[in-house]
């Protein structure tokens, strides 16, 4: 029996399909990432915003043929899209043999048997009250794992639906994600990336407090090289976590902290905890007592309400705080999140040019980064050969994969991926690094 996964959307997602591999894996199925030939394949989609929405239909469209030329057995879909449009996935898609939402998960080898035998499987458990733990078929290259600590959201952001595709926020006890992590730093992963929606917050739910610091104290005692961390949010960093940060130094000095705007009207309607004082207080606080760091950050532009005298305020104050790493997008009008139904919502148009506009001065920032770090020599993750660079390419501290961008180098003998190396950086080219092996 031969089951290929599709793993769309965020590294969060991700974790949730190789808890599924491995539930097939442990059942005697062969686990592949190939539908052609597959008894079933199993679409793990995203459905938290339009694009995503649009990719998980294309990629189930894409897939669809295979069935029809008897090259794929049956087609299940798992995940957000699913939770979100339960009636609609089976009414509208008819390619689709059986869903699963993102409470059902670990009902994956009984989906499978009751799509094999004919019938419809449509499974959804309680999202608040999720089986986090147990074995993952790790699927990302063997230095680099993710350990997400988390599940769920309750920040209830006006925009967002993940609270209601996902549950309540969730944290795993800690000594089943110490045991979790053991695991991954003997199998050698050297890169292990702590994510959630929210890690901050981690431990409130089930401790009564805070813990990712003293998680992160711990898991800084395993043999891992570098510890990143993804997302932050600043009204939950506290001095503690700060000086953890600062100290610790397998925690790379990159911070994800997605900060949506900078205008206090506009933070107030997106439901953000805390304004803009707190923002740049907790920013400056960070760059004064961490050297050298690099952070990452979200925001939106276009939100209901936001008038050009907000849409300036974001463009005078953003440069200011040197994000040196920014992802802009434009608000996406959710059906089921309050934001949806607000008044003075933005023309798309002119959203759309807002976030050129913010693309481009944010560019600026990126650019002079980069700039600065001609002639320095810094460490990089080689993750092998680029055959249409002719070089080598790696990322350094201030890259998370997937996101941001790469190192390009030379080198005179063999580096195996996995390997941290030191690279003298000669050169920029469209936000990435190029460099020379220092050796």
């Amino acid at each position: 029996m031969k089951v290929a996964f599709i793993s769309l959307g965020c590294a969060k997602n991700l974790v949730n399909t190789e808890q599924m591999m491995a539930l097939c894996r442990e059942a005697g199925y062969t686990v592949t990432g190939e539908p052609e030939g597959a008894d079933v394949a199993v679409v793990n989609t995203c459905g938290f915003i339009d694009s995503a929405k649009s990719e998980a239909i294309d990629t189930i469209l894409s897939i669809a043929p295979l069935k029809e030329q008897g090259r794929l057995g049956k087609l299940l879909v798992a995940g957000c899209l699913t939770q979100r449009y339960q009636d609609e996935i089976l009414e509208e898609l008819p390619e689709v043999d059986g869903i699963l939402g993102t409470g059902s998960y670990t009902d994956i080898v009984p989906a499978i048997e009751a799509v094999l035998e004919g019938d419809t499987p449509t499974y959804f458990g309680d999202i608040d009250h999720t089986i986090e733990d147990g074995e993952r078929l790790v699927s990302t290259p063997s230095y680099t794992a993710y350990l997400k600590i988390a599940e769920g959201c309750d920040n209830r952001c006006s925009y967002c639906v993940i609270p209601y595709l996902r549950g309540r926020y969730r944290s795993r006890p800690m000594e089943s994600l110490l045991e979790e992590a053991r695991g991954l730093a003997e199998s050698g992963v050297r890169e292990l990336m702590v994510i959630a929606q929210d890690i901050t917050r981690y431990g409130t739910d089930l401790y009564g407090k805070r813990r990712l610091a003293d998680l992160l104290r711990a898991l800084c005692r395993m043999d891992f090289h570098w510890i990143r961390l993804h997302y932050l949010y600043p009204d939950e960093i506290d001095q503690e976590l700060i000086d953890v940060i600062a100290e610790e130094s397998k925690i790379v000095k990159y911070l994800d902290i997605p900060i949506q705007h900078l205008s206090d009207k506009i933070l107030r309607a997106m439901n953000r905890r805390g304004n803009g004082a707190l923002i740049s207080d907790v920013i400056s606080t960070l760059r004064e007592d961490i050297p050298d760091l690099v952070l990452r950050t979200s925001i939106i532009v276009g939100f209901p309400g936001e008038g050009e005298e907000e849409f300036e305020e974001l463009c005078r104050l953003l440069p200011g705080y040197c994000f040196q790493r920014a992802g802009v997008f434009t608000f996406s009008a959710e059906e089921g999140a309050p934001a949806a139904a607000m008044p003075d919502q933005v023309p798309e148009d002119v959203a759309k040019h807002r976030m050129e506009l913010l693309v481009d001065l944010q560019s600026r920032v990126m650019d002079q980064w980069n700039e600065d770090r001609l002639g320095t020599v810094m460490e990089v993750l080689c993750e092998g050969f680029d055959g249409d660079m002719g070089c080598w390419v790696g990322r350094t501290y201030a890259d998370s994969p997937d996101i941001d961008g790469h190192v390009y180098f030379t080198a005179a003998g063999q580096i195996p991926a996995g390997t941290f190396v030191n690279v003298r950086i000669t050169g920029t080219s469209d936000g990435d690094l190029t460099g020379e092996i220092e050796e």
